[in-house]
């Protein structure tokens, strides 16, 4: 794991460089082990369409070099005096933020992801003043507060994703009261954040309408994920058979999209949650929403205990992410099928089988 210098712990990642977002090898040191710290050996990392926004830099806020991953889980290797939520040895999860002010209305209520102070898990600069990095590396420091642990019963590798992708459906569902069996929802995109939100919607007892814009993924959505209904977005008599019959839409594309199509899918007071990370602005006619009373709304990952709660749904459930285990060496291979969204539904880097120290 490099250095155990208490002062200085030396680590390898893969970073990206510049906004061509290709990654390579990276050596750079971490924090000393502060009093709540917690040092984590990552095993594994999901990788999200986030880290290709990151990397190269289609938000306009990059700063490199820059190691990505924000679904990571790993073992617990030290902790600082005055961590009580975990020993070494157990195995636990990092997501996408790892600090806020604590103050603020948002962390008061515990929904910290909604704090404007709140520092990201790579590509912020950390209390400290050093860059966060990433779980495209060989070791974290994180504050326990923004630790979870792994329950037993789920493997690693199939916790990685649930860390962004599990909770950002999960969240929204609970926090609108779209958890009550019967309703009818709409899953908007079949990837990493689409086919968990057809597991968790179907194991909350939702009859789930996939939408997408071809057949292409008609089959894996009702036979492999158990999808009540597929509904393609460019037939318009499909759509026009499907007016006012969803309570709920978890939108999940990336990229800009009309958004009157799928508002007309929703009965009264309906709601559309927006989950994609889009740089452009997006429209609609207001009559669309007013005559309808129904709801254009946005949700960003979940909070610490919603991330426990989706993890222990998840384990109670019997869910599982469909994922592909890949070493780091093809990483860069993995963000371009996945920018292509050539992926069955989450990529998962093998951080610790990778022996990513011995590229530098």
């Amino acid at each position: 794991m490099g250095s155990i210098d208490a002062s200085e712990r030396t680590v390898t990642g893969w970073a990206a460089r510049d906004a061509a977002g290709h990654l390579s090898p990276y050596t750079y040191t971490l924090r000393k082990t502060g009093p709540e710290d917690v040092v984590v050996k990552v095993l594994y990392c999901g990788i999200c369409h986030t880290d290709i926004h990151q990397a190269k830099n289609h938000l306009g806020a990059s700063k490199y070099p820059m190691v990505p991953g924000h679904e990571v889980v790993g073992e617990v290797v030290e902790v600082g005096p005055e961590v009580s939520k975990y020993v070494v040895g157990d195995v636990v999860g990092v997501g996408v933020i790892v600090g806020c002010c604590r103050d603020c209305r948002p962390c008061k209520a515990n929904v910290e992801q909604y704090c404007n102070k709140k520092i990201w898990s790579y590509n912020d600069v950390y209390t400290d003043g050093r860059p966060t990095q990433g779980g495209f590396s060989s070791a974290m420091v994180v504050d326990q507060k923004f630790v979870v642990k792994i329950p037993a019963g789920l493997a690693p590798e199939q916790a990685a994703p649930l860390l962004c992708a599990g909770v950002t459906v999960y969240s929204p569902l609970k926090h609108f009261g779209l958890m009550t069996p019967g309703l009818r929802g709409g899953i908007l995109g079949l990837g990493g954040v689409g086919h968990m939100g057809v597991k968790v919607a179907k194991s909350m007892g939702h009859h789930v309408t996939v939408i997408s814009s071809s057949n292409k993924k008609r089959a894996e959505a009702m036979d492999d994920l158990g999808a009540d209904a597929y509904l393609v977005s460019s037939d318009e008599a499909q759509m026009a058979a499907a007016t006012d019959s969803l309570d709920y839409i978890i939108d999940t594309v990336p990229v800009k999209h009309p958004l009157e199509p799928y508002l007309a899918l929703l009965k009264m007071d309906g709601k559309l949650v927006l989950m994609g990370v889009i740089a452009e602005p997006l429209s609609f006619v207001s009559p669309m929403v007013m005559l309808g009373r129904k709801s254009i709304t946005g949700s960003f990952i979940g909070s610490i205990e919603e991330t426990e709660e989706v993890l222990r749904f998840c384990v109670d459930k019997g869910l599982t992410s469909q994922i592909e285990v890949v070493k780091m060496d093809y990483v860069n291979q993995a963000l371009e099928r996945l920018e292509r969204n050539d992926v069955r539904y989450r990529f998962v880097v093998d951080v610790a089988g990778s022996n990513i120290e011995d590229a530098v």
